[in-house]
């Protein structure tokens, strides 16, 4: 029969695992109390002093009577006026600036005056809002009914007026019995005639009266003292305006001018 184990034996046997876990639960890991502690008073009055800072700035951009729009201010008008500009931009006055829809003005001002090209809307803290205007330029008339349309380098028509700016050509179109109205339409005849227009050298542009077109390839120019030039088609327009400047310095009293093929040009007449 087997002995049962000895004092010394009994002495040497392992503890329960459990045992150990709880003691370590009952003396507790170091730190662990601090760590389930609530953040101290030194952090609760820096959140307070943010939370006011930031209701504080809500109140003074929203609810506060300062930062409200007070003043428009309009630059770069040229043909219209400072109280057409600000009519259409129907600014707010004495809404709160930072909630000013700058987006929804310009698109306002470009819907109802054509005549701007390009408008930059700012707002001028503390009190202002600024529209920056840049008008569009024409570079031809079209004349109908005794009135002028005005269109611009890219082709637009953007507005009528009763009275011939100075200095701007007018456009003939005389293509109804022209060949190549079938595959150029009248639209893109005036585009090619723009694009003549802004080809030219300054001084004969600002002495070009009358821009007739007959058909794509046959663009003729209509300069000061009934001289004329037959320029042809649009292309090759860079090309063609150093030919006629070298043309017209060569043979300076000749009436008439061809560069509508600029490596043989002509001129003829007096």
């Amino acid at each position: 029969m087997a002995a049962g184990p000895t004092t010394a034996e009994k002495s040497g046997e392992k503890k329960p695992k459990g045992s150990s876990e709880r003691q370590s639960r009952a003396g507790g890991e170091p730190g662990r109390e601090s760590r389930l502690r609530g953040p101290g008073p030194r952090v609760l009055l820096i959140a307070l002093a943010l939370v006011a800072i930031v209701a504080g700035g809500l109140w003074a951009l929203y609810g506060s009577t300062w930062l409200r729009v007070e003043r428009v201010k309009t630059s770069g008008t040229q043909v219209l006026t400072v109280r057409e500009v600000e009519a259409a931009a129907a600014v707010p006055i004495g809404s709160p600036l930072v909630s000013i829809d700058t987006d929804a003005i310009e698109a306002r001002l470009l819907q109802k005056l054509p005549r701007i090209d390009t408008v930059e809307v700012v707002r001028s803290w503390p009190h202002g809002i600024g529209l920056k205007v840049t008008e569009r330029k024409p570079v031809l008339l079209v004349e109908k009914g005794g009135k002028f349309t005005e269109v611009d380098s890219v082709g637009t028509r953007f507005a009528t007026v009763d009275k011939a700016p100075a200095g701007v050509p007018e456009l003939v179109l005389d293509i109804a019995s022209s060949p190549s109205l079938r595959r150029f339409d009248a639209d893109r005849l005036l585009l090619e005639a723009v694009g003549v227009t802004t080809e030219l050298p300054e001084k004969i542009a600002r002495d070009t009266r009358v821009v007739k077109v007959a058909s794509y390839d046959s663009i003729t120019l209509e300069l000061g003292g009934g001289r004329t030039v037959f320029w042809g088609s649009g292309e090759d327009g860079a090309v063609k305006a150093r030919v006629l400047t070298a043309l017209m310095k060569a043979t300076p009293k000749a009436g008439h001018f061809d560069v509508s093929a600029p490596t043989a040009p002509a001129s003829s007449g007096s």
